[in-house]
């Protein structure tokens, strides 16, 4: 059910609009789990391992609160934790913001965007101690 739910709400983000509440609670929730409100739903599209092709850079988001609150880890290759991990709704837009500070990082960002068409995490990674900006793109793993 988990899939069906997730297979939904990559449907109505791709053509453009929100899922309605009801809409997104149509699978029960296993006895136990909170059903899933409007923001919770959109933002579990974002579990899993993401991969960035230029370097093999990883991330994992384990899961996604309610106010959009990720546990989230990152991988280069070993793990660091995020300082901050945050998930935002943008009008239709859900936009991720990520935040290193680990390992040398220093306050390197991740500023990224769910483009649900290609199913991609897309935007702008700055390299804090080089002071750089790259544009940047992970594919689910």
């Amino acid at each position: 059910m988990h899939c069906k739910l997730l297979a939904t709400v990559a449907v109505v983000a791709a053509l453009g609009g929100v899922a309605p509440v009801g809409h997104a609670q149509a699978a029960k929730p296993a006895r136990g789990d909170a059903p899933a409100t409007g923001a919770s739903a959109g933002f579990n599209v974002l579990q899993g391992r993401w991969v960035r092709p230029d370097g093999g850079y990883t991330i994992a988001i384990r899961s996604v609160a309610a106010d959009g609150q990720l546990d989230a880890m990152y991988f280069n290759p070993n793990g660091l934790p995020f300082a901050k991990a945050q998930a935002t709704l943008d009008g239709k837009l859900i936009r991720v913001a990520l935040e290193l500070r680990a390992g040398g990082y220093n306050g390197s960002t991740y500023e990224l965007t769910y483009d649900p068409a290609s199913d991609q995490l897309k935007g702008s990674y700055y390299q804090a101690v080089a002071q750089q900006r790259y544009e940047i793109f992970f594919v689910r793993k």
